[in-house]
This record gives C-alpha cells, sequence and structure tokens, in this order.
C-alpha cells in the first residue's frame, strides 16, 4: 500500500521498517511564486503511487531557482527529516538562472554519474536538445544516514520517460532503453536504506540475485 503524506518540519515517522521516506523537490522561481503551478511535484506522486509496490511516503518542497536555497533544502531533506531519496526537477538547463546541478554537487559526499549519463541517453531518443541537460546525481552521507539524490527534467513527460526508460511500440511495450529507476533500489539497498519493491509493468527494479529477499505477503 503507498501512502504520501504532507509535508513536516519533523523528522516523519515510519510505518513499516521498509517504507522509503522520499523528498521531492520542484525548483522554479516563478511556479514558488505563485504565477503558474507547478506540475513536477504531481507528476512525480502520480508516477511514483504506479510504479511503487513497497509502502512511501513523501515529503514536497517547491522553492525558487537559487543555489543556496536549493543546497540548504536538499540538506534539510536528507540531514533533518531523514529522506532515503530526493528527486528533484527544474533548473538543470544551461540558462544563467539553471542551478540546480551546482547546488546539488556541493551538498554531495559522492557522485554518481551514470544516472546523468543514462538521463541524457533516454531524452536523445525524443529529442536533439537532450545534450544540454546537465542533471547529476549524488549520494549525501552523514554519521549514521545516506541518501541518493537525483536531478530530474522539469516535464511531467519528460520525467515519465526518464525513469521509466524507452519502449518500443512494435514489440508490445517492450524495454528498449532501461529507465533510471530501475537502478534506484538496488542503489538505496547498498547504501543502508529500505528495501524498494517496484511494479514490473511500470519499471522492473534490477538486483543481482543473491541481493532478491522472498516476495513480500499479499
Amino acid at each position: 500500500m503507498t501512502t504520501a503524506k504532507p509535508d513536516s518540519a519533523r523528522k516523519p515517522a515510519r510505518s513499516h521498517p521498509d517504507e522509503i521516506l522520499i523528498g521531492l523537490v520542484s525548483v522554479s522561481d516563478r511556479a514558488s511564486t505563485g504565477v503558474y503551478e507547478d506540475k513536477g511535484i504531481p507528476a512525480l506522486q502520480e508516477w511514483l503511487g504506479a510504479a511503487l509496490s513497497s509502502p512511501w511516503q513523501v515529503v514536497t518542497r517547491l522553492i525558487q531557482d537559487d543555489a543556496p536555497t536549493i543546497s540548504a533544502t536538499l540538506t534539510e531533506l536528507v540531514d533533518e527529516l531523514g529522506c532515503d531519496l530526493v528527486l528533484t526537477t527544474g533548473g538543470t538547463g544551461p540558462a544563467r538562472r539553471d542551478v540546480t546541478p551546482e547546488a546539488t554537487l556541493a551538498v554531495a559526499t559522492r557522485e554518481m554519474p551514470g544516472f546523468g549519463e543514462q538521463m541524457r541517453q533516454i531524452s536523445l531518443n525524443f529529442v536533439p536538445t537532450a545534450i544540454l541537460s546537465r542533471q547529476v546525481a549524488v549520494i549525501r552521507e552523514t554519521a549514521d544516514h545516506a541518501a541518493l539524490i537525483i536531478n530530474l527534467p522539469g516535464q511531467p513527460k519528460s520525467i515519465k520517460e526518464t525513469l521509466e526508460g524507452v519502449r518500443d511500440a512494435e514489440s508490445g511495450g517492450a524495454v528498449k532503453v532501461p529507465g533510471i529507476f530501475a537502478a534506484v533500489p538496488y542503489c538505496i539497498d547498498l547504501i543502508g536504506g529500505p528495501y524498494v519493491e517496484t511494479r514490473d509493468e511500470v519499471v522492473k527494479a534490477f538486483r543481482p540475485k543473491n541481493a532478491v529477499r522472498a516476495p513480500r505477503p499479499v
């Protein structure tokens, strides 16, 4: 059963040892000031609801596009609230106000370049301007906790494509370029987080055979 709980300034309680706490951050000057409605966080919540079969909850933040605010928000979500995974949307292009990658790298203890490489590989199947994206992924570690932080595109359609991958319509929707979320659950395992399970029809999580648990009781 999936859950989505409201924002909190206090560390959320987990309803299950393997409930993953996910921070969702939308970076947008105009959306954060009410000029238009944010679409990134709702798109992510909808996708997570379809993709995750194990327990989860989210904490959301809608913030302006400046590096100190982004870095402070990521630090709060990981260090204070205990998020295991943080997904950001927006602010990853070449414009001068696009500083999400720099702000993310500023709070990192380790870089995970494969995620950015795969995101651009996926997007190049749809638009040649994918080479302009600068998304990064990192791990942030404290003394007793670690989290994976991933920058995602800002458009809902691109978010879904990046997470799920590219499907081949001619072969019944088989995945021909894996989405990045296929690697997320095992990464969370390796940094000491909860055991995350997905619905294979949306995105099939990959783990080595020795890391796969018995199916969760229905």
